[in-house]
């Protein structure tokens, strides 16, 4: 089984959700969670706090550098993620596709061969 990463997009100054649509998002979200969980291909997930609580490590010539906020300069950023395990790529996209209709936009990206041991 190759695993996979499922990442949902927040885009900057986009309209945000109102209270009940944030409501029904989660639901769904729950749902999709014990879906993933009975069907075996949970690995594990979770969602992020905003970009500003950011901070970046950099290790330079031996010299380490903090500092606050993402990493790029961008208006879209990950706001959660699931890691998921499936036999292929379509196995894959078919979660995502319940995800994203749960949440917005999610990539769908595998995991290199040598983060499968």
């Amino acid at each position: 089984m190759k695993q996979y990463l499922l990442s949902v997009h927040f885009v900057e100054g986009a309209p945000a959700p109102s209270d009940e649509e944030m409501q029904t998002m989660f639901r769904e979200t729950d749902r999709i969670n014990d879906e993933l969980q009975a069907a075996g291909a949970w690995v594990f997930a979770g969602g992020l706090t905003s970009p500003d609580s950011a901070t970046v490590v950099r290790v330079d010539n031996g010299t380490t550098t903090m500092s606050d906020g993402p990493f790029a300069e961008t208006k879209e950023h990950i706001a959660g993620f699931w890691v998921i395990k499936c036999a292929d790529l379509d196995a894959a996209l078919a979660w995502a596709e319940k995800c994203a209709a749960a949440c917005g936009p999610v990539e769908v990206r595998p995991f290199d061969d040598l983060s499968q041991a």
